[in-house]
């Protein structure tokens, strides 16, 4: 409530203040105006002495939804187009691209030094323009130059360099993709022939090692124990069967009774083997046991073995019987002749020994087998784990290197795909064309600007003379000035003479200001109608 009261005493002093600094520009009018007319001259002039521009532009669509996509899917390589046409769209712009802009619109022309071609290219890299909406992959290029035709020529330049680059680009990768691919495969199948190398000369160093079934040194020695266990249950029956007709020629040599010779015989002939049969016999089986092991029971050789193995069965039951038939007529026909059946049992004794002998011939061999075998085990262990870091690095290098070529297959038809029919099609939708009227610059707002800075620079003029030679207009002015009281104040009287004069000094100013806003109107008026070409 205290600050009420000063309240209009502040609003006064400061209209009391603006008043005098008005009173004195009002002193120094002509001054101001006569300045004003000089910035608005210059004003004028620079406005109308920049020259007008025409802008150039073209659209480009490109369409990234080829069909080629979805059928070429998993055969060929398909980059991301999209990114690559918008990476292509920010890089347009660069020094070489606009070099080679500046040769294809022969702006080259009127450059005679190298500094003018690099000052031309850093200006077209400024005033170049591409823009585009990266939903609807839609480019426009715009340029601006006070020529039409020249700014229609670098639009098409950069429309070619445009379209040019992302075909020039997609060879170049493919390029650089074989030549890459090529290095590798190279340098792979050089590595695959130094493991297979290694490899061969593995398997050859250690050929016992290996078998056709590709059992390991513990399976091997199990087969080996196994069949060193049936040769010598074999032997076993072999010697007991010799023995008993050693007995039993013995007991006929002695005059054994013929009813005990027969029943030998017959006893003999029931346990007769047949050694070649029951070898074949033996390796059938063998050989239908390693089969099993890797096919079904309806595969073919499966089949024609077992198919085998019962023809010899038969063929040796008939053998059986065959012996067992003459067996028992040399018995039931040769009971006064003991003569013939001490040839019987000798004859079956030697074929008894035969058998003995082979037997133990295969025994030994097996056990021979045996022993070398548990000998390799020492060694096997490190011989295998070596077999398998050779296999591994051979598997290694072969599925790179098959890799390798299957991508550089890729590469070839993904590189004869863009150039047969392109992944990105490139439709000029609106060719370059230059604008009918210049886009720049906005004479309407520079003349507006000129008048403002004119007006403003008179202002200006007008307070800066009244500051350097102020001047009193109240006697209270005066005094708070000098601190001094004033005694006394002459008015001054103005003559009718006086008061025209001032009447025709304001009309004249009022004229001339006027004058200045109609001369802007003016100059307005005429470029908007006649626009500088």
């Amino acid at each position: 409530m205290a600050t009420t009261p000063n309240a209009p005493n502040a609003m006064g002093e400061i209209v009391v203040q603006a008043t005098t600094v008005l009173k004195g520009m009002w002193r120094f009018r002509w001054i101001g105006l006569i300045a004003a007319w000089i910035a608005g001259i210059v004003g004028v002039a620079m406005a109308l002495r920049v020259p007008n521009q025409f802008e150039a532009s073209a659209r480009i669509y490109v369409d990234t939804q080829s069909i080629l996509k979805p059928l070429m899917s998993g055969l060929a390589i398909q980059p991301n187009i999209d990114q690559q046409i918008a990476m292509l769209s920010r890089t347009l712009i660069s020094r070489p691209n606009v070099e080679k802009l500046v040769r294809m619109a022969d702006l080259d022309l009127r450059s005679t030094s190298k500094a003018d071609q690099d000052a031309q290219v850093e200006s077209l890299m400024r005033t170049l323009q591409i823009w585009g909406n990266g939903r609807d992959n839609l480019y426009t290029l715009a340029f601006r130059d006070q020529e039409p035709e020249r700014a229609k020529r670098v639009v098409q330049s950069l429309v070619s360099i445009f379209i040019d680059s992302r075909l020039s680009a997609s060879r170049n990768d493919a390029d650089q993709a074989k030549v890459f691919l090529n290095e590798q495969i190279k340098a792979y199948e050089a590595k695959l022939e130094a493991a297979e190398a290694r490899l061969k000369e593995f398997r050859l160093r250690n050929i016992d090692l290996f078998t056709a079934e590709g059992q390991d040194s513990a399976a091997r020695i199990g087969d080996i124990g196994a069949q060193l266990a049936q040769a010598q249950l074999e032997l076993r029956e072999a010697e007991q069967a010799r023995d008993a007709a050693r007995q039993q020629l013995a007991a006929e040599r002695q005059g054994t009774a013929s009813t005990a010779m027969q029943s030998l015989l017959q006893e003999s002939a029931l346990t007769v083997s047949t050694p070649e049969i029951d070898a074949r016999i033996d390796g059938q089986r063998r050989q239908l046991d390693t089969l099993l092991q890797r096919f079904t029971d309806q595969h073919p050789d499966v089949i024609n073995t077992r198919r085998l193995i019962r023809d010899l069965e038969e063929q040796k039951k008939k053998e059986v019987a065959e012996l067992r038939k003459q067996a028992a007529a040399t018995g039931t026909g040769g009971q006064g002749s003991g003569s013939a059946a001490a040839q019987e049992l000798t004859r079956m004794m030697a074929a008894a020994e035969v058998q003995v002998a082979a037997l133990r011939a295969r025994v030994g061999e097996y056990q021979a087998r045996y022993a070398r075998a548990k000998e390799s085990m020492k060694t096997a262990p490190q011989l295998e784990a070596e077999a398998a870091q050779l296999n591994r690095d051979y598997a290694i290098n072969k599925r790179n290197y098959e890799d390798l070529v299957s991508r550089r297959q890729s590469a070839t038809m993904s590189g004869d795909l863009d150039a047969a029919a392109g992944l990105a099609d490139f439709r000029l939708i609106d060719p370059p064309r230059v604008t009918p009227k210049p886009v720049y610059p906005n004479r309407g707002a520079l003349l507006g600007m000129a008048l403002a800075a004119a007006l403003g620079a008179g202002l200006f003029v007008a307070f800066a003379a009244s500051q350097l030679r102020p001047a009193f207009h109240k006697a209270s002015e005066l005094r708070e000035k000098i601190n001094l009281p004033i005694l006394g104040v002459v008015s001054m009287i103005l003559s009718d003479a006086d008061r025209r004069r001032e009447r025709a000094d304001k009309l004249r100013f009022g004229v001339a200001s006027g004058a200045l806003v109609g001369a802007f109107l003016v100059v307005l008026v005429a470029t908007t109608i006649v626009p500088k070409s």
